[in-house]
């Protein structure tokens, strides 16, 4: 079934925080990915195990592909200061076999390096995204789903204005769906 897109055919734009800059993923950011995949701090209430070379390089390519496809996507964050890798974030349609399926509104995600955990970065970084993000969506809204025991994620969520839906099931685990208006400016 089609669904409306943002607009296709488009790379992720830069865009700077206090802290951060949001980019394109380039090639060269797969190594940088598949240490933060493995790293159990990260994959621990996301996948539950880490991530396979296949997977990481399988992400990474569908994280460039959403932006050419859909419109939107996931960007890389780096240290505006330093140029390191800190994480990724950003959206998606990953048509995730869950019931009720999450339709076609943008899912928000976020991962970020565990030495820079504890920050802020997070919030930062998703408050600029979704300021990126309400300019253009127009489903009206974007989700985000996430381990119900992963309250780090769960603060990021409530300040970036996500309110609880429904709790269902992914690959055999409890995920939380949360869903958050878009934000018009007036």
């Amino acid at each position: 079934m089609p669904t409306e897109r943002i607009s296709s055919l488009m790379a992720a734009p830069d865009i700077d925080t206090e802290r951060t800059r949001l980019r394109a993923h380039r090639l060269d950011d797969f190594e940088p990915m598949m240490a933060m995949w493995q790293d159990e701090a990260i994959f621990r209430h996301i996948t539950g195990r880490p991530s396979t070379c296949n997977e990481t390089w399988s992400r990474l390519l569908r994280y460039i592909g959403h932006w050419h496809g859909l419109g939107f996507g996931y960007w890389v964050i780096e240290d505006r200061e330093t140029g390191l890798y800190l994480g990724e974030a950003g959206f998606a349609d990953f048509h995730r076999d869950m019931a009720p399926p999450l339709g076609p509104a943008p899912e928000a995600g976020w991962a970020i390096v565990s030495p820079a955990h504890g920050r802020g970065l997070a919030t930062e970084v998703m408050t600029a995204a979704h300021a990126w993000m309400d300019e253009r969506n127009p489903h009206g809204r974007t989700t985000c789903i996430l381990d119900p025991m992963h309250h780090a994620s769960r603060r990021v969520a409530d300040k970036c204005g996500y309110l609880f839906d429904y709790e269902t099931t992914l690959n055999g685990e409890t995920t939380a769906v949360m869903r958050r208006p878009v934000a018009r400016k007036m």
